[in-house]
C-alpha cells in the first residue's frame, strides 16, 4: 500500500516511516518545505499552517491508500499556530480522506489531553473529535494513538531527560517529581502504527499507548541515571514560584523543550492500562528501566 506519512521527518514520523517500509509498504513522506520534497517521488510538501481546507489536500491523496498524521507542536507561535497545525489542517485532511474514499487514518495524539486545558490539549482534542465523527458516520476507519511520554534518541524531551539524569544534583519542580508517567519506546509506538495500517486495520477509536509500569517522573529520571551507569544523585524540589518563572523563560526560547506547555503536561499523571497497547504490539512493551538500552543506545541512525 502507498501511505502518506505527514511529519515524516519528525521524531515519531521517522520511526513510523521506517516501520511501514519494513512491513512492505511504500511511504510518501509528507514534509513541511517544498524544497525538501522537490525532485523526490517519495515526498510531497504538506502545509499544516495554510492548508486548512479539504480541497487543498485532495490532490495529495491521489493513489494513497492510508494516511498517518504525526505532525505535532509543543508550543504555539505566530508562524506555526497550534490552532492551524494541530486542529484546522488535520480536520481538513480527514475530510479530504473521506471524500477521496480512502478509509484508513492513524492520528498520533497524546495521553492526558481530556483532563488538560492547554492550547496543546484543546487542539489535539478538536482533531480527534473530527476524526472520530467520521468513524461514527462510517466514512473513515480512523484511530487516534494516545501515547504517554515517548522515549528514544532524537526526541527533544528524551534528550532533556537524559541530560537531567547526568547532572550531579537534580532540581525538579514538585509537581513534576510526583506526576506518574508510563514511557513508551518510540520504535514500539511506530511498530504499532504500522500494525494498525495492516493486520489490525479493523481497530478504530482511541488506543492508549503506554509502557507496562507507571513511574513517578522523579523516579524515572533517577532510573535513567542508573541505566547510564551513574550513582544516585541528590534530588531537590524547585519552589513553585521558580518553577513558573523557569517555564515562562522557556517560553521565550523556541528551541527549548521546557516551557509552560511542558510543565502543564508533566505536572499531571499520564498513565493508562497497558494491555491494549501490548495486544497490538504482540508482546509486553519495554519497561521504563530498560529504555536506555533498548530505545536510546540501540537507536537506528
Amino acid at each position: 500500500m502507498k501511505i502518506l506519512v505527514c511529519g515524516a521527518r519528525g521524531f515519531v514520523g521517522r520511526h513510523v516511516s521506517a516501520a511501514l517500509r519494513r512491513a512492505g509498504h511504500s511511504v510518501v513522506e509528507g514534509v513541511s518545505t517544498s524544497a525538501a520534497a522537490a525532485g523526490r517521488p517519495d515526498a510531497v510538501h504538506v502545509d499544516f499552517v495554510h492548508d486548512i481546507r479539504p480541497e487543498a489536500w485532495l490532490p495529495r491523496l491521489a493513489g494513497i491508500g492510508a494516511v498517518v498524521n504525526a505532525v505535532g507542536l509543543l508550543r504555539d507561535s505566530h508562524s506555526r499556530p497550534m490552532a492551524a497545525v494541530q486542529a484546522a489542517a488535520p480536520i481538513a485532511l480527514f475530510e479530504a480522506c473521506a471524500r477521496a474514499g480512502m478509509r484508513r487514518v492513524v492520528q498520533v495524539s497524546a495521553l492526558g489531553i481530556d483532563a488538560a486545558d492547554t492550547p496543546y490539549a484543546r487542539t489535539k482534542r478538536e482533531a480527534e473529535a473530527a476524526l472520530l465523527a467520521h468513524v461514527a458516520a462510517g466514512r473513515l476507519q480512523g484511530i487516534a494513538l494516545r501515547p504517554s511520554v515517548i522515549f528514544g534518541r532524537g526526541g527533544d524531551s528524551s534528550a532533556l531527560f537524559m541530560n537531567l539524569a547526568r547532572l550531579p544534583l537534580l532540581i525538579l519542580p514538585g509537581p513534576v517529581l510526583r506526576a506518574r508517567v508510563q514511557p513508551v519506546a518510540v520504535a514500539e509506538l511506530a511498530e504499532v502504527a504500522a500494525t494498525l495500517i495492516g493486520p489490525r486495520a479493523d481497530l478504530t477509536g482511541h488506543l492508549e499507548c503506554t509502557g507496562p509500569v507507571p513511574v513517578a517522573m522523579g523516579d524515572f529520571i533517577a532510573s535513567l541515571r542508573r541505566q547510564g551507569g551513574h550513582r544516585a544523585a541528590p534530588v531537590l524540589r524547585l519552589p513553585d514560584a521558580l518553577t513558573a518563572l523557569s517555564a515562562r523563560l522557556g517560553d521565550r526560547v523556541p528551541p527549548s523543550p521546557w516551557c509552560s506547555e511542558t510543565l502543564a503536561m508533566l505536572a499531571t499523571d499520564n498513565v493508562a492500562p497497558p494491555e491494549a497497547f501490548a495486544a497490538v504490539l504482540g508482546r509486553g512493551a519495554t519497561r521504563f528501566d530498560a529504555l536506555v538500552a533498548n530505545a536510546w543506545r540501540n537507536a537506528p541512525d
